[in-house]
């Protein structure tokens, strides 16, 4: 899911560049969202994971 998040940031960037501001606001706020999902699946990984080991 960060690949993707990074993905979606390399686009917005690249866009912002040559001037397609909708394409980029799209592009940033598509990253936005994954790197928010996946930061959440990170922390509930690592509270189950501390959970079960005792």
């Amino acid at each position: 899911m960060l690949y993707w998040t990074l993905v979606f940031l390399l686009v917005a960037v690249v866009a912002g560049v040559l001037g397609f501001g909708g394409i980029s606001s799209a592009a940033s706020g598509i990253a936005k969202i994954l790197f928010v999902v996946f930061l959440i699946l990170f922390i509930v990984s690592l509270v189950a994971g501390r959970g079960w080991a005792g």
